[in-house]
């Protein structure tokens, strides 16, 4: 299934653009690899409650725990998610606990 994803996600334009880091594993980050077709849901806020948006990151290869990367989304809520984004100018991802953070690139 992650790899008709990744086809279908590959044809998408991103709703934004943002400068992702995903944590080391031994600070909290995931403990493999994101795949292409990968996604998560993301915060504009580590406060509960905790409010998220499924989100996919468009990645044209593996992200590694501890990587950095600019990367484009989009995200299931579409366009209104995407604003909420924009407008926080940094999120988190989240997958069981947050596992890294994006700055929003204007």
């Amino acid at each position: 299934m992650a790899s008709a994803r990744a086809e279908q996600l590959r044809a998408m334009s991103p709703q934004l653009t943002a400068d992702v880091t995903l944590y080391p594993t031994d600070q909290g980050g995931r403990k493999y690899v994101a795949q292409l077709g990968w996604g998560c849901p993301c915060m504009v806020s580590k406060s509960q409650p905790l409010i998220g948006w499924d989100a996919w990151p468009l990645l044209e290869e593996p992200l590694a725990p501890g990587d950095r990367r600019r990367l484009g989304f989009v995200f299931l809520s579409g366009e209104e998610a995407a604003e909420i984004f924009r407008k926080a100018g940094k999120f988190y991802l989240w997958e069981g606990g947050f596992i890294g953070e994006a700055v929003v690139v204007p």
